[in-house]
């Protein structure tokens, strides 16, 4: 099982793929927004060049756990994406995993412009990394 995390921006999004066994996510990429159908595309390209069989996309939700704007587009990204793909699609509470990759990075003194380049990438991780440990039997196979 190989599944692929969005962080959904309005500029960008960032993607990360999770190893063969579904443990670790690893950010990969960050692809600059071009239009629903265009992202769907290269969304599409990427799952079949990394045999992803499972979409995890992050949803911006309010801190009171209600939807907005931002969840919407994100839904509708996910949604199209798994029509095209044949995938399945899982929503995933994104709520500061922007904040958690930002202090990462600081942490690791990475610079400013670097930081930008990154973020959501690290942010697509970091929502995909929790979707795997949230998985039934998550915590024995890491053992």
């Amino acid at each position: 099982m190989r599944a692929m995390g969005l962080d959904v921006g309005s500029k960008t999004v960032g993607v990360a793929i999770s190893d063969e066994l579904g443990m670790t996510a690893q950010p990969i990429t960050t692809l600059k927004r071009e239009g629903l159908r265009t992202d769907v595309l290269a969304l599409c390209e990427l799952a079949r060049r990394h045999d992803v069989t499972q979409l995890v996309v992050g949803m911006p939700l309010h801190m009171d756990g209600t939807e907005g704007a931002s969840a919407r587009k994100a839904r509708r990204l996910g949604d199209a994406l798994a029509e095209a793909s044949g995938l399945p699609a899982v929503y995933w509470d994104e709520r500061l995993s922007t904040v958690a990759a930002e202090r990462v990075l600081l942490e690791a003194n990475v610079s400013r412009e670097k930081r930008k380049k990154v973020i959501d990438r690290l942010a697509a991780s970091v929502i995909l990394q929790g979707w795997l440990d949230s998985r039934p039997g998550a915590e024995e196979s890491a053992e």
